[in-house]
């Protein structure tokens, strides 16, 4: 009998993100940075954006997702 997280060692993790929290709702071992297309092992995640319910590789990832979106305060033309 398999358990519900055998096979879920190269399969995406589908998760929801929460305010300095997130969620597996479908186990897995990686997320996909939506920046960069690289893989994110779900013990490694540590960027991502609630408001967009994504994950990014690393910090400049997560900034340039807030510059593609245009939310960032303050910015210059």
């Amino acid at each position: 009998m398999m358990n519900r997280f055998e096979g879920s060692s190269s399969r995406e993790a589908k998760i929801r993100y929460l305010d300095g929290d997130f969620q597996v709702v479908l186990a897995g071992s990686h997320v996909v940075c939506a920046i960069t297309g690289e893989t994110v092992p779900v013990d490694e995640l540590r960027y991502w954006s609630v408001a967009r319910q994504e994950a990014y590789v690393d910090a400049a990832a997560s900034l340039e997702a807030e510059r593609r979106t245009g939310d960032l305060p303050n910015q210059r033309p």
